[in-house]
């Protein structure tokens, strides 16, 4: 409806639903290629193509685990005299074909979130010139500006299953796709979802039909990658002792009930000493009861053994379906017993609902800054810093938020627990510990208005290395917590600028705890230690519930 307004006395008409009028006439568009909201996979490219407009902020999944290849390779074959200078919305660049769209200029603009496995072509495409970034952002950060400033024309999703109606299923890897499908669909934007079935009943309706205005199916299921396994075999010594020190330095120290961990072997490590290390310490039922993770297969072994109460999840892991379904009490899960995961609201909650993130980076400078974006690789940061901060905006206490009260009275409040844990040296013999981080002059050089810095050291509770524990929000000041960071950086550039008598002062203020302050014994961390020394242990453990993908198979 029209209405009219006076500005400056000059009576002007403004139609308010040009963005519905313009679906109308996309949706016309792509009709040829259209029988009932199905769009025929063979004429997939050509469908884009009536769809997209030039300039068109396209969202695409791009999730953490899955992907929707098959509108990625079709968005990818466009034409770019057709479709071009498109604006991409990704959370995670995986895929060839995610880049391959700036290679061949279909898209020019780029919001994301993660790059790992594009990352070494993600900084050479950035420095060629092919690709302007808008932000590296945050998860929830993103998929947040979807409802504000970075609204998406089109959404290219994908789900396990559709039915005649529209309806969709996602399966146990629900992820960004509600999130994605309800900034589209409110704002009348066009909503096209790759799906692997179509069926006359679906087993729960996750994303309801009206939502979304076209379907395909796809030749071939959607890529999932178990990204969250971890076989017990690759976990060394170095990674057991930091587990007991993280354990009885942090874990045991500050009753650390709510948490989540990070993806790699040294969290994957904690989680298999719960059972045997946790449990001669007496903490079961006292530590590690509620998680916001993914199904860790390296977490069975705990939950069987009466360690974890409940775990809420970002997104599934394939081989995990059977294990979950069978244990509804831990998992949430529908009638069907299939996971409802959701990347937003599990990242919400490993932001204010938990007491401690622990994570891993690849490079971490004097005043605890870390970053995974380092010289040639723009990986971006995923969820790491919705968890790995101290969200101001908490208010509910617990004793571990408030063993780190901080202000003065009245004015008082807990704190985060945020940890680092790292070897002194990554593989390759890289320092992790350095003088300035690589993301600084990645940032300069991409003209990035800051440093792609993934964590902020004055958000970092604790460091733990192999030399021991840094207990960085005791320090009095930069200073201190510079020389903390130092004390348990080993032989690095940082760690080298401490001597003993500086080391033992922080010992003895409780700012830096070494394994004899811990009474962890040294020779103890050994692969015996571990509940699960192998997949084929995790599947024993799981009774036999848990399936590991192909590549995780030694038998």
């Amino acid at each position: 409806m029209a209405v009219t307004n006076v500005s400056a006395g000059n009576p002007t008409r403004r139609s308010w639903t040009q963005r519905r009028s313009a679906k109308r006439e996309r949706l016309e568009a792509v009709r040829p290629f259209v029988s009932d909201r199905m769009v025929e996979a063979g004429s997939m490219r050509e469908a884009l193509q009536a769809l997209l407009r030039p300039g068109d902020r396209v969202a695409l999944e791009g999730d953490n685990q899955k992907q929707a290849d098959f509108l990625a390779e079709a968005l990818a074959g466009c034409d770019p005299a057709a479709v071009h200078d498109l604006h991409l919305l990704i959370s995670s660049i995986s895929l060839r074909e995610h880049l391959d769209v700036f290679e061949r200029g279909v898209a020019r603009r780029l919001d994301f979130a993660y790059a790992g496995p594009q990352s070494v072509r993600m900084a050479q495409l950035l420095a060629d010139g092919k690709v302007e970034v808008g932000a590296i952002h945050t998860y929830v950060e993103l998929y947040a500006r979807m409802f504000v400033d970075l609204i998406p024309d089109v959404a290219l999703l994908c789900a396990e299953q559709a039915d005649h109606d529209g309806n969709l299923y996602t399966g146990a890897d629900t992820e960004d796709t509600p999130t994605i499908a309800e900034a589209t669909a409110f704002s009348d934007g066009i909503t096209l979802v790759q799906v692997n079935e179509i069926v006359d009943k679906l087993p729960r309706v996750d994303i309801p039909g009206d939502w979304v205005d076209l379907i395909v199916r796809s030749p071939r299921p959607f890529i999932l990658e178990p990204l969250f396994t971890r076989d017990p075999r690759r976990i060394g010594q170095v990674e057991i002792l930091m587990a007991m020190l993280a354990l009885r330095g942090i874990y045991e120290r500050h009753t650390v009930t709510t948490l989540n961990h990070g993806i790699g072997y040294d969290t994957a490590a904690i989680e298999l000493l719960l059972p045997t290390y946790g449990e001669e310490l007496g903490l079961r039922g006292k530590i590690c009861r509620h998680w916001a993770l993914n199904p860790h297969p390296t977490l069975i072994p705990a939950i069987e053994s009466g360690w974890v109460e409940s775990v809420h999840c970002f997104g599934g892991e394939p081989g995990t379906e059977r294990y979950v379904a069978a244990r509804p009490d831990v998992f949430f899960t529908g009638r069907d017993g299939s996971l409802r995961s959701n990347r937003v609201l599990c990242q919400l909650a490993g932001q204010y609902a938990v007491d401690l993130f622990i994570g891993s980076s690849l490079q971490i400078d004097a005043d605890a800054n870390s970053s995974t974006v380092t010289e040639g690789r723009l990986s971006g940061f995923g969820g790491a810093p919705n968890m790995g901060h101290d969200p101001h905006g908490r208010r509910h206490a617990s004793p571990a938020w408030l063993g780190l009260l901080t202000g003065e009275a009245p004015a008082l409040r807990g704190r985060k627990l945020v940890a680092q844990i790292t070897q002194t040296f990554r593989s390759g013999g890289a320092p992790a510990f350095v003088e300035t981080l690589d993301a600084v002059p990645v940032g300069k050089d991409a003209g990035m208005p800051i440093p792609p810095i993934m964590i902020y050291g004055d958000d970092v509770t604790h460091v733990v290395t192999e030399e021991g524990v840094a207990y960085l929000y005791k320090a009095s000041g930069p200073a201190e917590r510079r020389e903390a960071v130092a004390a348990i950086a080993g032989a690095t550039p940082i760690g080298r600028s401490i001597d003993e008598r500086h080391v033992e002062a922080l010992r003895r203020d409780g700012l830096v705890a070494l394994p004899e302050d811990l009474k962890v014994d040294v020779r103890r961390a050994k692969r015996s230690l571990l509940a699960a020394r192998s997949i084929e242990d995790l599947v024993a453990w799981s009774g036999g519930l848990y399936d590991p993908p192909a590549q995780f198979r030694t038998w």
